[in-house]
């Protein structure tokens, strides 16, 4: 299959012509033909370190085409822009230049696992991007009915609770009065993925845990 130059703007173009290029300076033979023009003129620019087999050929056809053909490159792009002569010159049938790109196969259009490839990079720099969600760290009251209350299965109620982003820490139980005791516990949470209000209000407060848990109050709420 003829290749229609394209991709040769593109990242997988380039990488299927530098491997082309590998251990040649021309595209055809030992010298430049109107294959390295035609090429040429579909590589906007010239590649970076990244492709160090295009850049040199890129190189080596500039010169010859700049010594060959000063101010009237007709149809060849210098530095991604077309010469002025170029610009003006009456535009090319579109079965002649179809016929010219039939003349020359170099290496096939982009395959699937070039398409592939280059979606799991940009899938990468996207990931790579994305800041990692923020987290805080919350002290929690937990306030029993009465002196009655058995606040070991308090605290084991709530730390019963389990879901994703959530993390329970330190606790210790203190006195409020009249032989009542408060359980204070520390808890970390990220913070797209728990709300400390829906948590008391979905979980800590509702059955079975109100059997012990009477209500909930944030002492502190600091980001990490």
């Amino acid at each position: 299959m003829a290749i229609t130059f394209s991709n040769l703007h593109t990242e997988s173009g380039l990488k299927s012509l530098e491997g082309f290029l590998s251990g040649k300076t021309y595209i055809s033979g030992d010298q430049l033909t109107k294959d390295d023009i035609k090429v040429y003129a579909a590589v906007l620019e010239k590649p970076g370190d990244a492709f160090p087999n295009v850049a040199k050929w890129y190189e080596v056809v500039s010169s010859h085409l700049a010594k060959s053909f000063p101010g009237n490159a007709q149809g060849v792009r210098f530095c991604g822009k077309a010469p002025a002569s170029a610009e003006a010159a009456p535009a090319k049938p579109a079965a002649s230049a179809a016929d010219d790109d039939d003349d020359l196969d170099l290496f096939g259009d982009e395959t699937e696992e070039d398409k592939k490839a280059a979606e799991e990079r940009e899938a990468a720099k996207k990931s790579a991007k994305k800041k990692e969600s923020g987290k805080s760290s919350v002290l929690l009251d937990v306030k029993p009915w009465d002196d009655e209350t058995d606040m070991k299965k308090l605290e084991e109620a709530v730390r019963s609770i389990e879901m994703p982003g959530l993390l329970f820490g330190a606790s210790k139980l203190i006195p409020v009065g009249y032989g009542i005791k408060k359980l204070q516990i520390m808890l970390t949470i990220v913070d797209d993925l728990v709300s400390v209000d829906t948590l008391i209000e979905e979980h800590l407060t509702v059955e079975p845990r109100n059997e012990y848990i009477q209500s909930c109050d944030i002492v502190a709420f600091n980001k990490i």
